[in-house]
């Protein structure tokens, strides 16, 4: 088959697919007893704070009161908007550079890619700054950093945040290697595990609370908390967080499955399924279940192996309450998967720095190392003490929700 009709077929393929996404990539599901109200959707507790304020907002496309945007809510309720800083995905998942919101007309400031920060100009005239984003939990989740950022900043200006809380669908265990100095990205920022099991409202408080912002300085923070929450109570998303994390499998996979993207293993960008599915066209003949990465448009552009068919793991069907009673990540996959990928000095993928994005995601260059030499699971974790249990007595310092 010649080249230009495979890539128009491949095309072609990709509009399929994207169509077949759709019952996946906008799914609202419902909380297990109906019970927990968000911080946004309490709007009488900070609706009259914000009358006669100048205010920006930090959310997206998961940032709601009910069905509605919460900007769109807060501009209806004569609320003074004047900007908003968009994450990684941008505002309503389709954008993350710096624009004019065409429904409002505001204008839009990318905290991705080229800045990662507000500066003094960005804050000039604001008030206060609603921090509103759903989280997953995760250090690697990029919406963690932003929220530091927009702390951080807020602090240097004398511009009050206000946290909106929302549940962490993987709170019910802290787990992971506590990250390293040497190691501090976009993808890691603070020395905490890879599972927090914090909510953004209490990290928030730890970020203050343990001096973490540039020079100590601290923000003047109120959190507006959830209603009828406790840690480890199950809770399905109501919208999807950001395009790859698109069914509730694929948010509680996502803790044991992120790395992978530091490695050549595809997790499954590029179909209807990532975050669930694992696999390399080398592992043909030691796995039955494959899949194919195409080009998905707001979900993957250019996937791993795009074109080629993986071998690998279907996770679909996991018992994910399996991390709630464990209390533990799965390693069980990354060291099953290195065992059998064949060519194991390109297994993890290499900067032409020399570095390894699995590291800066894993937080230390111990596990990769540790995974090299064919260490136990046993043995793994065991070198994450004491940092782990020093982390977790921290934690319990800035718990709301018990």
């Amino acid at each position: 088959m010649k080249k230009s009709v495979f890539f128009e077929l491949l095309f072609l393929t990709s509009l399929i697919i994207t169509a077949g996404c759709g019952n996946q990539t906008s799914y609202r599901g419902n909380n297990v007893d109906g019970e927990i109200i968000t911080g946004a959707d309490q709007t009488a507790e900070y609706v009259p704070y914000l009358k006669g304020k100048n205010v920006a907002m930090a959310i997206n496309n998961s940032s709601t009161i009910g069905n509605e945007l919460s900007l769109d809510s807060l501009l209806s309720l004569g609320i003074n908007i004047k900007k908003v800083f968009t994450p990684e995905h941008g505002l309503r998942g389709d954008n993350v550079y710096d624009s004019i919101d065409s429904r409002t007309g505001l204008p839009t400031v990318s905290l991705f890619g080229a800045k990662n920060k507000p500066t003094k100009e960005d804050l000039e005239g604001i008030d206060v700054v609603i921090f509103d984003k759903q989280d997953v939990g995760t250090r690697f989740y990029t919406y963690l950093a932003t929220l530091h950022y927009v702390m951080e900043a807020c602090a240097e200006n004398n511009v009050e945040v206000i946290v909106l809380d929302r549940p962490n669908p993987n709170d019910s265990y802290v787990d992971g290697p506590v990250l390293e100095e040497q190691f501090k990205s976009f993808v890691g920022l603070n020395p905490v595990p890879i599972v927090h099991g914090m909510t953004f409202g209490e990290y928030a408080q730890m970020l203050n609370g343990e001096g973490w912002l540039a020079n100590g300085v601290q923000c003047k923070l109120k959190v507006i908390t959830i209603l009828n929450y406790e840690h480890g109570k199950p809770y399905i998303l109501p919208i999807k967080p950001s395009p790859n994390l698109n069914t509730q499998q694929s948010i509680l996979l996502y803790p044991s499955l992120c790395w992978f993207e530091g490695t050549v293993i595809s997790e499954g960008r590029g179909t209807c399924m990532p975050f669930q599915i694992l696999g390399h066209p080398a592992l043909k003949g030691k796995y039955t279940f494959s899949f194919t990465p195409v080009s998905i448009p707001t979900m993957s552009t250019n996937p791993k192996h795009l074109g080629e068919t993986c071998y690998g793991l279907d996770l679909r069907n996991y018992d994910t309450d399996k991390f709630r009673k464990t209390g533990k990540l799965n390693l069980d996959w990354l060291l099953e998967l290195y065992s059998a990928y064949p060519d194991k000095e390109n297994f993890f993928r290499q900067g032409r720095d020399g570095s390894y994005s699995f590291d800066r995601l894993v937080g230390t260059d111990q596990l990769r190392l540790q995974i090299i030499k064919g260490l136990t699971e046993r043995e793994i974790r065991n070198s994450w003490e004491p940092k782990l249990s020093e982390f977790k007595k921290i934690r319990e310092k800035y718990l709301i929700y018990k």
